[in-house]
């Protein structure tokens, strides 16, 4: 079963609900950055849940989260868009610390208790809409649950989850978010608080093979009604190229980009968020510099 998303409302409409599979896209990101146990719960976290987020969205809008603590594993950044890419990195992925009181791993000592979730939302046209709240536990989850009720005025759930294998591979990985719609009526809210203080943890659900749609009817409950919008593959995809880093450089100026050649000759150029180099050789950034003075 690849990674997958799906979309669904619950209570007759009262609620709006998203689940997620992100075990591959996870394993992905943790490849790439070699992150160990508690660095890829807590990025895998904060891409599971900045996917569901995407989904959220329309046509080619996309959206940025920034998880800045005060914690040793330092900023984490995550973009993703509304057709199910994802991709993101933290700055320093070999962190470690032993377990905390609940046998966890401790992703509140990796990412800390203080600090901003700013979440950047790029709706086309030159409409962004940026929004910023204090990081309240650095569990994630609760993290975004507090910036969808204040940032966005939502009341929202937001469950997250992800295991790691002795080998530092992903075993299971994966999401939900439900947001209260307006008019919902007190009973429903209710029976969604009794049903999350009962449920198993979501990496767990996973673990055992459940799917999105059957961790929703788990999280929303037989009276819950669970209406299935649509689903969505999820992947980890980064947008970077030659062609991007060369636009970059060639905001640099002529000046800087002549001191590259004269120090270096050469460069690389590497992507924060797959680790993708890109080199430039001499003659390709005298060419950059002719196209400045054309």
């Amino acid at each position: 079963m690849g990674d997958y998303l799906v979309r669904a409302i619950g209570y007759n409409g009262q609620v709006r609900a998203f689940a997620t599979r992100t075990t591959e896209t996870v394993g992905e990101a943790q490849r790439r950055h070699n992150t160990w146990p508690v660095v890829s719960a807590a990025l895998g976290r904060s891409m599971t849940a900045a996917v569901m987020m995407g989904a959220m969205l329309k046509g080619e809008d996309k959206l940025t989260v920034k998880i800045e603590g005060n914690g040793p594993i330092g900023p984490m950044i995550i973009d993703a868009d509304a057709k199910g890419d994802v991709r993101g990195y933290v700055t320093n992925g070999q962190v470690h610390f032993d377990l905390n009181e609940y046998g966890k791993l401790d992703v509140r000592a990796g990412v800390g208790t203080e600090g901003f979730m700013t979440v950047v939302k790029d709706l086309g046209l030159r409409d962004m809409f940026s929004g910023q709240t204090p990081i309240v536990s650095g569990e994630i989850a609760e993290d975004f649950t507090y910036y969808f009720a204040t940032s966005e005025q939502v009341p929202s759930s937001v469950g997250l989850g992800v295991l790691v294998n002795p080998d530092n591979s992903i075993l299971a990985a994966g999401g939900f978010i439900l947001q209260i719609m307006p008019g919902c009526e007190e009973e429903t809210i209710e029976s969604i608080e009794k049903h999350l203080s009962t449920i198993e943890p979501v990496s767990k659900m996973i673990e055992k093979g459940m799917t999105p749609e059957q961790i929703l009817e788990a999280v929303l409950g037989e009276e819950g009604n669970v209406q299935i919008l649509s689903t969505m593959p999820i992947r980890f995809q980064c947008q970077c190229s030659k062609e991007r880093f060369g636009a970059a450089i060639l905001g640099l100026g002529v000046k800087e980009i002549q001191d590259m050649i004269e120090e270096q000759g050469e460069i690389e150029t590497q992507c924060h968020f797959c680790l993708q180099t890109y080199d430039f050789s001499e003659a390709e950034l005298q060419g950059l510099i002719d196209e400045i003075n054309a």
